[in-house]
């Protein structure tokens, strides 16, 4: 179990699962949380995150930091993706192997594994087939950061640990409609239309595709769980195991925000991957399961949106 009075950094703390760490590990009796924005801390300048980590010497560190999107902004900004996460994910790994870290949780996405891999992906299928094109280049900076979590295992005996989790959602969300993931996409592009009295609502795609959705506050949950009782070097899936199609997602959302709309699909937009859902039997063997239903956390995140919307805090 990790020290709870020890210097803790949260790379990316204001992103979704950044924030959702913070509050949990505050709620769980840390008392000494390590944040910089970025105007004070670059990740993508070695010198200065070697700097940072010299200076505040944190003993844990969450790797949540990273540029991240939907399948737009991955197809139009592949450069961004690749370059920004590739950088950020080596500045910090180097620098915490460096001044000695204890145990570093480095956070992936479920993009890594090949878009036709076999269902639900088990942790082995990684680099058995060939990528999603969509967000191939954010999928191969996340690949390379599992592989340089694993490398600083095998070369220096660093205690460097690696957590993939499926479709994110909660408070805190981006719902820009420019660079959002679908769930938010969704929460919006209904609210926006229920608000100005429109009848219909286009989704992307043909809505078969097939996903799952994580609430970030079980994310959060299972990152601490895991600093307290994973230390392997293989990647761990982090997930519900459920999934549903994109369209009865849409009808979900629908149903609670704006039940008046009808739905049609942009069938000349991309799908992504036909079918994405994670086995976690490796992290339940181990003794953690997700505790937030969807229905409960679309509930949730919606309400968040509406306050975020009244105080101004909505990313839009």
């Amino acid at each position: 179990m990790i020290n709870r009075s020890a210097p803790v950094f949260i790379a990316g703390h204001n992103g979704l699962v950044g924030s959702a760490i913070v509050r949990r590990l505050e709620s769980d009796g840390f008392t000494n949380l390590l944040t910089a924005t970025r105007d004070e801390l670059d990740l993508r300048r070695q010198s200065s995150v070697d700097e940072w980590f010299d200076k505040n010497k944190p003993q844990y560190v969450f790797l949540a930091a990273g540029t991240v999107g939907g399948i737009g902004a991955n197809s139009s900004r592949p450069a961004d993706f690749i370059y920004d996460n590739l950088m950020i994910h080596g500045t910090v790994v180097h620098a915490s192997h460096e001044i000695g870290v204890e145990k570093l949780l480095y956070l992936g996405s479920s993009c890594i594994y090949p878009r036709l891999a076999n269902q639900p992906m088990r942790e082995d299928e990684l680099l058995s087939g060939q990528l999603e094109p969509t967000n191939e280049a954010y999928a191969v900076a996340k690949i390379a950061g599992i592989k340089l979590c694993e490398s600083y295992r095998r070369q220096h005996g660093c205690d460097f640990i690696s957590a993939m989790p499926t479709n994110l959602y909660g408070p805190g969300d981006n719902f820009d409609l420019e660079d959002s993931h679908v769930l938010p996409a969704l929460i919006r592009r209904f609210h926006e239309a229920k608000i100005s009295g429109q009848e219909n609502v286009e989704i992307w795609g043909t809505g078969s595709a097939h996903r799952e959705f994580l609430h970030v506050d079980d994310l959060a949950d299972a990152c601490l769980f895991l600093m307290d009782n994973y230390s392997d070097i293989e990647h761990i899936n982090v997930g519900t195991g459920e999934d549903g199609s994109i369209a009865s997602l849409a009808e979900r959302i629908r149903d609670l925000v704006h039940p008046q709309a009808s739905i049609s699909f942009d069938t000349s937009k991309p799908d992504g991957m036909p079918r994405k859902v994670l086995d976690i039997s490796k992290i339940k063997d181990l003794g953690w399961e997700p505790q937030i239903s969807l229905t409960e956390g679309l509930t949730a995140t919606y309400a968040w949106y509406l306050n975020a919307l009244e105080e101004g805090e909505a990313r839009l």
